[in-house]
């Protein structure tokens, strides 16, 4: 079985540093020159902003438009006085000022590291346009595919793969939008940092605390509850958007910490779209929020 998670480089969200990002070795060098001669296409390179910069870009609408070198959509971030605001919404306090503040490496490698061997179409800076990379995550591998979006999942290419036992571990980096940024640490030292889609997640599924469960498995409360959301999911939809339609498409289950189950389903509306919605279930069909799960 496995997971798959929409996934991308980070972009830095403090002001000397929003929008951008950086490849760096254990001394701090910038090594995208070196990636460049691997094969990867040029990109707009690393340089801090300058104070007159970094009051014209408001840190809210870089992370939200994923625009990496947004110059243009400026508002007003100079307070009286000239101090500078920043927008940091929802944004924690950075612990490591020198990789989060000061300078932004998304790679973080020495010379033949894993990290280095990360495929380039995870920067939204060299990808093309309406192209997106996803991690599948099994027992056994990380797999990194790249297709256009909208296209057809099965269509993926194999960019990239690595053993399971070549990830030491994960960690949710607070000090982003949402938060959504992780950082996935391997075996040799070396490290990324990525943008990921619901990354709490992806964090429980990478260190083992959440993992994919058929549904033979569960609880018959478990299965019931599920039937019964599927058939008449609890949401209260806007009138411009529609109804919600009952669900025919299989729900993803995860398995977490005292049996309870994470279900995800895509609620099809009448209007043709579709909602996500999540329940959590102890093994008596109970709904639960689990310690930590942040929505």
């Amino acid at each position: 079985m496995h997971t798959r998670h929409d996934i991308a480089f980070a972009t830095g969200v403090a002001p000397k540093i929003a929008g951008l990002r950086s490849f760096r070795d254990p001394d701090g060098q910038d090594i995208e020159a070196e990636l460049t001669g691997t094969g990867w296409p040029p990109g707009p390179g690393f340089q801090l902003r300058g104070r007159s910069e970094q009051s014209g870009v408001r840190v809210m609408d870089v992370v939200l438009l994923g625009i990496p070198r947004l110059i243009n959509a400026i508002s007003n971030a100079v307070g009286p006085g000239g101090s500078l605001v920043t927008v940091t919404r929802d944004m924690g306090q950075s612990q490591e000022p020198h990789f989060e503040v000061e300078d932004f490496p998304v790679v973080y490698a020495a010379r033949s590291a894993v990290a280095r061997s990360l495929p380039w179409q995870l920067d939204p800076t060299r990808r093309p346009k309406g192209y997106h990379t996803d991690l599948l995550l099994t027992d056994r591998r990380l797999v990194i595919l790249g297709l256009p979006d909208g296209s057809d999942q099965t269509s993926a290419q194999e960019l990239w793969s690595l053993p399971r036992s070549g990830v030491a571990g994960a960690e949710l980096m607070r000090f982003s939008q949402g938060p959504s940024d992780v950082r996935l640490r391997f075996t040799d030292e070396s490290w990324t940092r990525w943008h990921v889609r619901d990354a709490t997640r992806f964090v429980e599924h990478v260190r083992g605390e959440r993992s994919p469960v058929p549904c033979e498995r569960l609880t018959p409360q478990q299965r019931s509850r599920i039937s019964a959301l599927m058939a008449h999911p609890p949401l209260e939809v806007a009138r411009s958007l529609g109804t919600a339609h009952p669900v025919e498409e299989e729900p993803q289950l995860e398995l977490l910490a005292d049996g309870v189950v994470a279900v995800h389903l895509q609620v099809p509306l009448s209007n043709g779209s579709r909602i996500p919605l999540t329940a959590h279930l102890d093994p008596s069909g109970a709904d639960v929020a689990p310690e930590g799960e942040i929505p």
